[in-house]
C-alpha cells in the first residue's frame, strides 16, 4: 500500500516505484511454506507490505514532523494524536522491514472476493468500525484494518469480536510454525526469527532492477 496513496500518509511513499512484494530469499522460502499451509485450510495470503527501503523511512519520518498533514487521519489514526506514532509504536526508524524479512499480511478466502478499488478523496470511516462499514478489504475479519494504529490492532487484543480473535490465532500460528515472529501491536506485522540480515538496513528502492 506504500505505493499507493491509500496509506496512513495519503500519497505514495518515497522508495516505492513499483508495486512489488521483494523478501530475503530465506524469507520468501518460508513465506511459500505459509502458503502452502494456507491453501490447504481453504485460505491465501495477501500482502500488504515487504521490505521497505530506507528512503521510506525517512519519508515516514519527515512526514511526522509536519503535524498540518493528516489526510487519512480519521481511517488510520482515528483517535491517537499523530505526534504519538512513533511514540507508542506504530511506526519505527529504523525499521525491520529494511533488513528485507518482515512482512505486513492478511488472510483472503480461496478464492478471494472481490475489492473495490481505493478512490482517492472518497469519505473515510475509521479502521476499528465494524468489518461492514470500513474500508472493504478483502480480508477475512481480523476485527480492524490494516495499518490500524489503535490498540483494538493489538494482537492479543480482547475487545474484538471472536471470530477476528480466532482468524488472527490462524494467521499467528501459520506464520509462527513457518518461523515468524508477530509483533504483538499489529496483528499484520511478522519477522522471520532467523533473518539472514539482522544488523542490515537496505536502502534499494522495490524494484525489480533491486533483485540480485
Amino acid at each position: 500500500m506504500c505505493a499507493t496513496a491509500h496509506n496512513f500518509v495519503g500519497r505514495p511513499i518515497s522508495g516505492y516505484p513499483e508495486p512489488l512484494c521483494l523478501l530475503t530469499r530465506q524469507a520468501a522460502e518460508a513465506l511459500r511454506r505459509v502458503q502452502d499451509a494456507a491453501l490447504a485450510g481453504g485460505h491465501s495470503l495477501k500482502v500488504y507490505d515487504c521490505y521497505r527501503p530506507q528512503p521510506a523511512v525517512d519519508d515516514f519520518v519527515a512526514w511526522s514532523k509536519r503535524p498540518g498533514e493528516q489526510q487519512t487521519k480519521a481511517e488510520f489514526y482515528p483517535d491517537l494524536a499523530k505526534d504519538r506514532l512513533f511514540a507508542d509504536g506504530y511506526i519505527g526508524a529504523p525499521t525491520a522491514h529494511s533488513r528485507g524479512s518482515t512482512i505486513d499480511l492478511t488472510l483472503v478466502d480461496d478464492p478471494a472476493a472481490s475489492q473495490r478499488a481505493y478512490r482517492p478523496g472518497q469519505p473515510l470511516v475509521a479502521c476499528t468500525a465494524p468489518r461492514g462499514q470500513r474500508f472493504p478489504d478483502n480480508s477475512i475479519d481480523m476485527g480492524t484494518g490494516f495499518d490500524c494504529f489503535d490498540s483494538r490492532a493489538h494482537t492479543a487484543d480482547p475487545r474484538v469480536s471472536a471470530t477476528a480473535r480466532d482468524n488472527r490465532r490462524l494467521l499467528r500460528r501459520l506464520m509462527t510454525d513457518a518461523g515468524f515472529v508477530n509483533y504483538d501491536r499489529e496483528w499484520w506485522h511478522y519477522s522471520l526469527r532467523d533473518e539472514p540480515y539482522p544488523d542490515t538496513f537496505f536502502a534499494a528502492p522495490v524494484a525489480r532492477s533491486s533483485v540480485g
